[in-house]
């Protein structure tokens, strides 16, 4: 199916090719185009072109009206105040678009990228051997949305899960077992998911707490970290069962959050392993990474301490040990070379902003980033209570995912038994699970990833406002309208004259393709957030307006399902795109 041309973009040719005739010189001009309360759209690029010819603005745009062919797609073009243009287009227009994107169910007219791309994505990065917590649920959600929306624009994305599953605290919590066998109660050895993770969890804050108050014990885990990196068969095999234990916990935690992870995609930071010796030779041989009292440092002329002196990346250690930067740069170079990545993307808390920068500058004049390839870190803020501070416990812990999601799960659940109508016991636990997941979900991806956000469940359950709740059931209300049409299908007639209410749904909706296009470039989730919830919203108020199944004709009532059919397969593909489900009946 070939991909729709939208009306703003018919209607942006159309006044681009007037101001070209009026004004050659101008070249290409742009006329400024958007949607306006005024009419459905106003143009305000003539008042710069004009003062830049030495023109009258109002002249110039009288024109450029003298000019545009009105009839097919631009009903009423008049020029406004100094020279603006307001433009109001054709109700078979808007019918006829529509119907376009109506006969391409699965994508709805919305075009592949011209040149689309290898974006490798770096994203839900959980520590092994340790509880994921409400922190690590931002990367995991907007990552996994982007996801969506850049294959569906047809970017070739690889998704990478960059676990923690290396360095100091597997030393350490090693050790610790090896002298405190008894701990590791598993029983019958059935214990998994996340009564294995708590077990693990408990064992790591036990580890911690001796090593850092027993040096002695220090000195034992540093030497058994020694023995893992060297590949000591004893303690690679208790590693390995650690990572084994806390990936059969993360899948079931993902799967919770009706994501997809795939083992593949795991790449922990123990997978570049046998890179870190080579990417530490290759700076230190380009002069890019110099010896600093025995440490392998790259220096950088804005980042300095607090008493004014340089503070540098320190890819190895002068104990010979790598830091977190060495191995993500040799993650770099393994996407870059081997997976040949145009784009590299990083769905990383904002705290980590400094520490990403100076590795993308290290990897620019390593020649690893260049012009044609690029690292992005799409920054995120934090969650945050109802009070404002971040989100913690009563005791002052951080809140374990696993809790939050099973309470949003349960408040839904609540919230679906209320309303339901001839839902069984089954439906109702169903539905709640993709309503409360949804919910946090919305709540996330509504917000700008890079705002902090406040954690409120009995707001994101709710029916009112823009929360993901009142998009499912905006799409639940359409889904039982179409069931009570019975043998009436829905069928665009262009002929009809539309209502005020109709003209704006139908402008909404053919604005998708361009909303997703946007969306996926800027990685902004939230923008479709925002395009779905004013569809939602002019949805409300249509039907508030337009009976459907009592309109006036029979054509009426096939274009006005054809509208609501329209309408919730939009709702469909957009909320589906932000990763979250809508259910036929609520």
């Amino acid at each position: 199916m070939a991909s729709v041309t939208s009306l703003t973009a018919s209607v942006h040719q159309r006044l681009a090719d007037a101001l070209s005739a009026a004004l050659p010189e101008a070249g290409a001009a742009d006329p400024l185009l958007r949607r306006s309360d005024r009419a459905d759209f106003q143009a305000n690029g003539i008042l710069a072109l004009a003062k830049k010819a030495k023109a009258n603005p109002r002249e110039l745009a009288a024109q450029v009206v003298s000019r545009v062919a009105t009839g097919d797609v631009i009903g009423e073009i008049e020029v406004s105040g100094p020279g603006f243009l307001n433009i109001t287009v054709t109700d078979r227009a808007i019918t006829e678009n529509l119907a376009a994107r109506y006969a391409d169910p699965e994508r709805l007219g919305v075009p592949h990228a011209e040149h689309p791309g290898t974006t490798v994505i770096d994203y839900a990065q959980p520590n092994v051997a340790k509880e994921m917590h409400v922190g690590h649920l931002r990367s995991a959600v907007i990552g996994d949305s982007v996801v969506q929306l850049l294959e569906f624009t047809g970017e070739t994305v690889v998704r990478r899960h960059h676990i923690g599953d290396w360095g100091t605290q597997f030393g350490m919590l090693i050790q610790y077992l090896d002298e405190h066998p008894h701990e590791l109660d598993h029983g019958s050895g059935e214990v998994t998911g996340e009564e294995a993770m708590s077990n693990l969890d408990r064992l790591y804050k036990a580890a911690r707490k001796l090593f850092d108050s027993d040096e002695e014990f220090k000195t034992r885990a540093r030497r058994r970290v020694v023995d893992l990196q060297a590949g000591d068969e004893q303690t690679l095999a208790m590693w390995q069962k650690f990572v084994d234990e806390s990936k059969i916990y993360f899948f079931s935690v993902f799967e919770k959050l009706d994501m997809e992870i795939r083992d593949a995609d795991i790449v922990g930071e123990s997978g570049y392993n046998d890179m870190l010796a080579e990417t530490c030779r290759l700076l230190e041989e380009s002069g890019v990474a110099v010896r600093s009292e025995g440490a392998l440092c790259v220096f950088f002329d804005d980042v300095k301490g607090p008493d004014g002196k340089p503070v540098p990346l320190i890819v190895q250690k002068s104990d010979g040990g790598y830091g977190y930067a060495a191995t993500d740069l040799s993650a770099i170079r393994d996407r870059v070379f081997n997976l040949k990545a145009d784009t590299l993307l990083y769905v990383v808390d904002a705290r980590q902003s400094l520490h990403f920068k100076m590795v993308f500058e290290t990897a620019r004049r390593a020649g690893w980033l260049n012009d044609d390839v690029t690292a992005v870190q799409l920054a995120f803020g934090t969650v945050l209570g109802k009070d404002g501070k971040p989100f913690k416990t009563r005791e002052g812990e951080t809140v374990r995912l696993v809790d939050l999601l099973d309470e949003a799960i349960e408040r839904a659940s609540a919230v679906v038994r209320e309303k339901a109508q001839d839902l069984s016991e089954e439906e109702i636990a169903e539905r709640g699970a993709q309503v409360g997941i949804g919910a946090v979900k919305y709540a996330d991806l509504s917000t700008s990833a890079s705002r902090d956000y406040k954690f409120d469940l009995d707001q994101m359950v709710s029916l009112n406002g823009d929360t993901s709740v009142y998009l499912q059931y905006a799409y639940a209300r359409i889904r039982s309208i179409l069931r009570k049409a019975g043998d009436v299908r829905p069928a665009a007639h262009p002929e009809l004259a539309l209502h005020e209410a109709e003209r704006a749904l139908g402008l909404h909706l053919d604005a998708f393709a361009e909303l997703v296009a946007e969306a996926a470039a800027e990685y902004a989730p939230h923008k479709l957030a925002a395009y779905l919830y004013q569809l939602a919203s002019l949805y409300t108020s249509f039907y508030d307006k337009c009976p459907v199944l009592k309109a006036e004709t029979p054509a009426q009532v096939a274009n006005r399902l054809f509208l609501c059919d329209l309408t919730a397969r939009t709702l469909h593909r957009g909320m589906a795109l932000l990763g979250i489900r809508t259910p036929e009946r609520l």
